[in-house]
């Protein structure tokens, strides 16, 4: 069952009483001991900071996918020809993201870090911290905090550091100033190490709705972003040459650290953080790659049946639009139909409908090996259409559909053009529930055990610079990094940086890491300059893709199980997106068998420089691959924020 902490009238109750206290100047406050000397009022008030992950314009509906981690070599944002923060030309505010009443993710993510300062400071103040659910509760705040520093710095870069909650009487800490991202994460490196001493193993929580629960922390998911941390902090970043308060246009390139040997130490220590979870929890492998995506959106929350580590909760049916907005497409004309048990549309329900904002860059499904698994989990060439039997989409339906009845209601995988694939790792049909308007309440991943083994296989070589930690712990990184392509179906591959790379974008294309990867490792501009030259060479059929076909051959079965009346239609056969495919010898019209064009529409090609692009001409990609912080931010921060990156103030 899923952890209701968006809309609980306790938890509002709680944080209302919190808010007033923290804003008055007298502090602490008899309500504050009240709350933070009783383990329930704590969880309620550490619910408070789930709530804003719940709000409009948080990770309910923008920083869950689609208007983050985009554009990269792998993925690229369905709003690329009209929204500038998904074509790396981003100016001072964008509606989508930014307005003037506070509502935007930087706003969102700061009140969650004071909600989560107000409640480390309170149990460390009022609290028994020799109790085993208080240490938990704690430690649940440390990480909570961590996540979200960890989500704005991959954002903006440097932001303010804030780990004080404001008692009334100190206005630095009301208006704290933007600072080095260094001051971050070595206050994160304490805060996680500490709250993976606080925490136990998710099976032993001693909170009740925590325990064995992927929506809440644990020991592991402390370890798991301490690595994160540590392969970012020892990576190379877009920063200031010299941190200049009010900013700078002088930026670069850079490592976030200048000597060598502490870069070295944080590659131990991201390796030692992931070794703790490896000789612990490595039963959380799941054989099948297909089943991780199967029960995050089957709502499997059991820790123990789950590769999830953490997997921020959702309420069902009420927040969240994570599938939405990332898994597969669903077009508006399917509505009032099922798939399994889902109603798209009934009653109210009638905006029902997924936007598939995250597509693939149309090569990197050229990529795959053959025989990898992970191609036909992650990338689908169609979408779900709907055809009732009116004449809407008759014209295809008739074509493809030889001999079925025109009155007759038809649920279908219709195949799409090149430029649209869609990311096929979050789908409706896998839901096990209704699906409300587009709120369709799956929870949002953020880490799971694979990315543990290719942490510490990539931190036990020293990432890109080779500068290796001496202690494995008994662990083989060969192993490690052997074990995530066996399960795709793959041999083992020698391990090197470039290896890395490559694995890294198969494993976790569309789950919102790989932009992030690419900036650590210095090669965002450069991976993003030569995906879309090969997007280009593909459609002029030319290079390594000359020979491909122009045509793609698709067969198609009935599986009445899709669709709530009529017809289902589904693709059992799927030929032409190798180079070398040709023709099925069995294609025949009349036994299901379709041909279609993939590479021009209306005779025109479809992936030119006009329509198609993963950035902008002109555009410099390095300097502007973080978010501005926008303009209504600024104006309220009280002169303590600024913007590089020739953002201007």
């Amino acid at each position: 069952m899923k952890a209701k902490y968006f809309i609980l009238g306790a938890i509002a109750l709680t944080l209302a009483a919190c808010e007033k206290n923290f804003f008055e100047t007298e502090s602490p406050s008899a309500m504050d001991e009240a709350v933070f000397k009783s383990a329930d009022l704590t969880e309620q008030a550490i619910g408070a900071i789930y709530n804003t992950f719940g709000e409009d314009k948080s990770f309910r509906n923008r920083m869950c996918g689609g208007y983050v981690a985009l554009n990269t070599d792998i993925e690229h944002g369905s709003k690329t020809e009209s929204t500038d923060y998904a074509a790396y030309s981003m100016t001072g505010g964008i509606g989508d993201l930014s307005t003037a009443d506070g509502k935007d993710p930087w706003a969102y993510l700061n009140s969650a870090v004071e909600r989560a300062n107000v409640v480390i400071d309170g149990i460390r103040a009022h609290s028994d911290t020799t109790d085993a659910t208080f240490k938990y509760l704690l430690g649940e705040a440390l990480t909570l905090r961590a996540f979200c520093y960890l989500e704005m710095v991959k954002l903006w870069g440097d932001v303010p550091a804030s780990f004080e909650s404001f008692n009334g009487n100190n206005q630095e800490v009301l208006y704290t100033k933007k600072q080095d991202r260094n001051v971050v994460f070595e206050q994160l490196r304490l805060d996680l190490k500490e709250a993976a001493e606080l925490m136990p193993w998710s099976d032993s929580i001693p909170v009740s709705k925590a325990a064995n629960y992927t929506g809440r922390p644990s020991k592991a998911l402390a370890y798991g972003l301490l690595a994160r941390m540590d392969l970012m902090y020892a990576g190379l970043a877009m920063r200031p040459d010299v941190f200049t308060e009010g900013g700078t246009s002088a930026c670069s390139i850079q490592y976030n650290v200048k000597d060598a040997s502490k870069r070295q130490e944080l590659y131990q220590e991201a390796v030692w953080a992931c070794a703790q979870v490896i000789q612990k929890e490595d039963y959380k492998f799941k054989e099948n790659f297909e089943d991780i995506f199967k029960d995050l959106c089957k709502d499997v929350t059991d820790y123990s049946k789950s590769e999830w580590i953490w997997a921020l909760p959702f309420l069902d049916g009420a927040r969240g639009q994570v599938l939405a907005l990332t898994g597969n497409k669903m077009s508006d004309r399917c509505c009032g139909q099922l798939i399994n048990t889902i109603y798209y549309a009934s009653g109210d329900k009638n905006n029902a409908k997924t936007q598939a904002m995250i597509w693939i860059v149309p090569t990197f499904y050229y990529q795959f090996e053959k025989a990898d698994k992970r191609r036909d989990v992650t990338i689908l060439p169609w979408a779900w259409e709907y055809d009732s039997g009116s004449g809407m989409g008759s014209s295809y339906v008739d074509a493809i559909f030889p001999g079925v009845p025109a009155s007759e209601s038809k649920l279908y995988q219709k195949q799409s053009d090149v430029r649209q694939m869609y990311c096929g790792k979050l789908r409706v049909e896998w839901m096990n529930r209704s699906y409300s308007g587009n709120e369709d309440g799956v929870d949002m991943p953020v880490l799971r055990y694979t990315d543990i083994l290719l942490m510490f296989a990539e931190a036990a070589i020293g990432s890109k610079e080779g500068n290796a930690p001496s202690e494995l712990y008994g662990i083989s990184a060969q192993e490690c990094f052997d074990k995530v392509r066996a399960r795709a179906g793959l041999d083992s591959k020698p391990l090197d940086f470039n290896a890395i790379v490559d694995e890294r974008a198969f494993e976790f294309c569309g789950e919102n890491i790989r932009k992030y990867d690419l900036m650590r490792w210095g090669l965002l501009k450069e991976k993003l300059e030569t995906a879309q030259q090969d997007v280009y060479d593909l459609q002029n059929n030319t290079g390594k893709y000359a020979g491909r076909p122009d045509t793609v051959w698709l067969h198609f079965t009935r599986d009445d199980s899709y669709a709530q009346n009529g017809a289902g239609y589904v693709f059992d056969k799927f030929v032409g997106l190798d180079v070398d495919a040709v023709c099925p010898a069995e294609f025949n019209k009349e036994d299901g068998w379709v041909a279609k064009s993939f590479f021009t529409k209306d005779d025109a090609p479809i992936l030119t420089p006009t329509n198609w692009y993963l950035y902008r001409e002109g555009t410099d990609i390095d300097m502007h691959q973080y978010w501005p912080i926008f303009d209504v931010n600024i104006a309220a921060s009280n002169g303590t924020l600024w913007n590089d990156y020739l953002y201007g103030n």
